[in-house]
């Protein structure tokens, strides 16, 4: 069986070729979630490359990425299927007026299903399998957690009037999680497992100089080193690789070369999402943040 990936290291390359750097760790966890295959499960904290890891492994693969946002409550129907009963309803109402007998099984096919992102990760016809990204898993409740435990492990569904859906290229899944709540032994089981922890300053500006390529190594060396002082502070988001990305940026398009503490009250709002964030930054000092004095 041909490989879709040769090696960690061609999936490292790879993955920089879309301007995703990786460690060799994770590298090393994409390679086998894909070659195995088997699902992973990336944890760290907020803004550390989880869901763009997936996004860029779906560059890399050139497949489509199928992206489902869990959140408190979700359900069976919003990440799999359900049927588009306005739809139907227009079908029964025009059999109506043109007085012909409605036709149930006829409302219960595939022109009347609306999948969504499980069912279309399942359907998906190749040549390579699509990457299915759960986001945030640890939004969702543990019933939600059982339930795709079961679909992952099959990849089959069963729509109780169509029958049973196998996929024919079993999807490459990544889920994510913040670790707002553990989640079950069953669901690690089945899976791979990677932390991403926060790059150290270095790495950092790599990664802020290839989606900012006009940036200056001193800004980026400086804004990678102020985010990292902030996430010191008890803020309520730290910030993550993506806020120095935006912080940087905005100091680009100022013209700043130089993060000093007034550029930094300038542009604080670009790294720190909360008025209680901003006020604790203030408060330990701008110098502190642009200078670390």
């Amino acid at each position: 069986m041909t490989r879709l990936i040769s090696g960690v290291e061609d999936m490292i390359e790879r993955l920089e070729t879309v301007d995703y750097l990786a460690d060799q760790g994770l590298a090393t966890a994409l390679f086998l979630a894909v070659e195995l295959p088997q699902p992973i499960l990336l944890e760290g904290e907020a803004g550390v490359g989880k869901t763009e890891a997936a996004k860029s492994l779906a560059r890399v693969l050139a497949t489509p990425l199928l992206r489902l946002q869990c959140y408190e409550g979700i359900d069976a129907s919003e990440a799999l299927y359900e049927w588009n009963y306005a739809r139907q309803l227009l079908a029964i109402r025009v059999a109506e007026a043109r007085g012909e007998a409605v036709d149930e099984h006829g409302l219960f096919t595939p022109d009347y299903l609306i999948a969504r992102p499980l069912l279309r990760a399942i359907e998906h016809p190749g040549p390579y399998p699509a990457v299915l990204l759960v986001d945030e898993i640890d939004r969702a409740d543990d019933e939600f957690e059982a339930f795709l435990l079961e679909l992952l492990a099959e990849s089959t569904v069963t729509i109780p009037e169509l029958g049973t859906i196998r996929a024919s290229h079993p999807p490459v899944v990544v889920l994510t999680s913040n670790r707002t709540r553990d989640l079950h032994d069953a669901l690690k089981r089945r899976c791979l497992y990677h932390w991403i922890d926060y790059p150290d300053i270095a790495e950092v500006v790599r990664i802020v100089r290839r989606r900012v390529p006009g940036a200056a190594a001193l800004v980026a060396g400086q804004a990678a080193a102020a985010a990292a002082r902030l996430r010191t502070l008890d803020v309520q988001k730290p910030p993550g690789i993506a806020e120095v990305i935006d912080w940087v940026g905005a100091l680009s398009l100022l013209g700043v070369t130089e993060l000093d503490s007034q550029a930094a009250a300038d542009t604080l709002g670009s790294v720190l999402k909360y008025s209680e964030d901003l006020a604790l930054a203030r408060s330990r000092g701008l110098d502190w943040v642009a200078e670390g004095a």
